[in-house]
């Protein structure tokens, strides 16, 4: 951060200031709200996902929950009530946050539940109909896919000769 108009001392310009925390609106606050949270969850046995760092698992036994976070929302799964609701308290604890019960949306994904059946469905429906009609395309009509659901591709299946691979 650089030093404040009005605070630069002679001789000392090139000094710059440490915040001792970070402030809201500030580049690094997201990445310090990040390694905070980062941190919170860790030491309460949540592990992060190797390949997405922004998703925390914890198993107890059989029941598991999982924590998804996206800025400074968090959204929450779980196979245990209440490992859910112990997981809240923790979060309120060491966080200001606000309960927004169940989700029904996700970032432009529809969540849907059918919990007789212990079904959890997500449906982009929604979010492919606005861009539909955004570019002006609602009434366009769909076709087949080159290939269907199942289909097993291989390396036999590519062209071998040169006309073969030209024409591709």
């Amino acid at each position: 951060m650089k030093q404040p108009d009005g605070f630069i001392q002679k001789g000392e310009e090139d000094l710059v200031c440490r915040l001792q925390k970070s402030i809201y609106g500030l580049k690094q606050a997201s990445r310090q709200w990040y390694l905070k949270f980062d941190e919170v969850v860790k030491s309460q046995g949540f592990i992060d996902n190797p390949l997405d760092e922004c998703i925390y698992q914890k198993f107890q036994g059989r029941h598991y929950i999982f924590m998804l976070l996206y800025v400074d929302d968090i959204l929450l799964a779980s196979s245990n009530l209440s490992l859910l609701h112990d997981t809240k308290r923790m979060l309120s604890n060491h966080f200001q946050m606000t309960d927004l019960g169940e989700a029904n949306y996700v970032l432009g994904i529809e969540i849907s539940r059918d919990r007789e059946r212990g079904l959890l469905s997500l449906s982009q429906k929604g979010y492919i109909e606005r861009i539909l009609k955004r570019f002006n395309m609602e009434n366009c009509t769909g076709c087949d896919v080159p290939f269907s659901k199942g289909d097993k591709l291989s390396s036999e299946q590519s062209p071998k000769i040169e006309q073969d691979k030209l024409e591709m």
